[in-house]
């Protein structure tokens, strides 16, 4: 299968001669090769409901993937930022970390990330070249079946396996890429299963109510796993503890075993003070903006508790510090530039763009602001446009590359129903959107840019930025 836009869009990579990559840079044209044959693969929007094709390849891989200790975490929205505190957490305790999100925003690196750091090029190329013809073996069982070889999701993670057994990795934190249950990640058995939030999104491939949406996430808990979960409704909470009790797990749960005590905005994030599994750590400060952050924190706080040490022993504190301090979350209330000041978010469903309306008005005091939004077809765009309008009388209404983005047109049509005929202008590209978001801003006081509603409009942004070179 051909690549889709998006992902041509999305495969867009810093030129070989880029001084950051230094030497690495030698071996970009490989990396953009191997790239290419994962495009050739089916997409991420289509995943397949599987998981025996991925564990026959790390099956002839012989098993990289039990090369290490396994954190495993899902959820609807926050799981990438929980990832991420997560693997910061566990860098500042000593350990030699891997981590596995998706998607990339900019280059495709940046999925796999070897002790803080986007795997290399070298590394990207030869743990690829080493799996390979494995691959390959798995891709002709599968064909003489009648089934579709390996898609990009399934060849991606083995891949990903592959290279934090090569690395060698302490502990890898592996982000599911959808639901749980038959996500490829899931031939891995995580020592500490942790969720994040769950709601309502992927539903025709999930379920069309948050319980059974839970039920297939939850199907990422192993026989005598530890469980950590951040606050649920009351269906998704059923159904986590009814898979703990199956598997003989245990559960910990925030707001019982463990919660967030306060937050105060600061320069450049916020402070904040936890109630851990076994202690209490104060006067931490998170250079992420939001409530959402804190309560991501909170969790993988928690989660570290346990992995650690079962939540029975505390964290050094000077750990947490440094965990906290050094955690990043691209695309995620991120200021790429000042002058005027343009914020990304990955916000693509109603809770998500909840979370970046309250995070706005609470730690910013920006007097006006131009948002620039661009939806998905599958995903809520009326309640996304309805959780943004009390932010502001200015859309820039417009679609990134995905051919799954929703027309500029139709989407402006539901922003004039939600926002008002006034407060909406529709644009063709992001380019034009952006640059006149931007000159809207720098005519006035203490204004700003917001660009959000989807991860592929950031990702654009962010590459435009880097290439037009206001990125900070």
């Amino acid at each position: 299968m051909s690549p889709s836009r998006e992902q041509e869009q999305m495969s867009k990579e810093p030129l070989t001669d880029d001084p950051e990559l230094g030497d690495d840079a030698l071996f970009q044209p490989q990396a953009d090769a191997v790239y290419a044959e994962l495009l050739s693969r089916v997409g991420e929007a289509n995943p397949r409901p599987r998981l025996d094709a991925t564990r026959r390849a790390v099956e002839l891989l012989g098993d990289p993937h039990r090369a290490y200790p396994i954190i495993h975490i899902t959820g609807t929205n926050g799981k990438t930022s929980t990832s991420r505190i997560t693997e910061s957490i566990l860098r500042a305790h000593g350990l030699r970390t891997g981590l596995l999100t998706s998607p990339h925003l900019v280059r495709v690196n940046e999925r796999i990330m070897i002790d803080g750091e986007p795997i290399s090029n070298e590394a990207f190329v030869a743990n690829w070249r080493d799996i390979q013809p494995y691959l390959a073996m798995v891709d002709a069982e599968l064909q003489k079946e009648g089934d579709e070889p390996l898609t990009f999701f399934e060849a991606f993670t083995v891949l990903a396996f592959a290279s934090f057994a090569d690395a060698p990795v302490d502990v890898a934190v592996i982000e599911v890429g959808m639901g749980g249950e038959w996500d490829s990640t899931n031939v891995a058995d995580g020592q500490v299963a942790v969720f994040a939030p769950i709601s309502l999104d992927h539903v025709a491939r999930l379920g069309n109510t948050v319980a059974e949406i839970a039920r297939t996430k939850a199907g990422i808990i192993k026989p005598d796993a530890i469980v950590v979960s951040a606050e649920q409704v009351a269906d998704a909470l059923t159904e986590l503890e009814r898979a703990t009790a199956t598997n003989n797990a245990t559960i910990s749960v925030q707001q019982r075993e463990f919660s967030l005590l306060s937050s105060a905005v600061a320069v450049g994030g916020q402070v904040i003070s936890v109630k851990g599994r076994a202690a209490t750590y104060s006067d931490l400060f998170l250079p992420l903006f939001g409530d959402h952050q804190a309560q991501n924190a909170t969790v993988a706080i928690a989660a570290v508790e346990s992995f650690l040490g079962d939540g029975s022993q505390p964290i050094a504190h000077d750990v947490v510090v440094e965990g906290l301090a050094t955690a990043t979350s691209p695309g995620r209330l991120q200021v790429i530039a000042v002058e005027p000041s343009v914020i990304v978010d990955a916000a693509h469903n109603p809770q998500g763009a909840q979370a970046v309306a309250s995070a706005m008005g609470q730690f910013f005091t920006f007097e006006e602001i131009a948002i620039v939004v661009g939806v998905l077809e599958d995903k809520d765009s009326e309640h996304i446009i309805e959780a943004l309008a009390p932010l502001s009388r200015r859309f820039h209404v417009t679609a990134s590359h995905s051919d799954r983005a929703l027309p500029p047109d139709d989407l402006a049509y539901l922003v004039r129903e939600v926002a008002g005929a006034d407060a909406t202008y529709e644009f063709d590209t992001l380019d034009e959107a952006i640059d006149d978001a931007r000159r809207w801003a720098s005519e006035g006081s203490n204004r700003a840019v917001l660009v959000t509603g989807s991860i592929t409009l950031v990702g654009e942004t962010m590459a435009l930025a880097a290439r037009e070179g206001w990125m900070r």
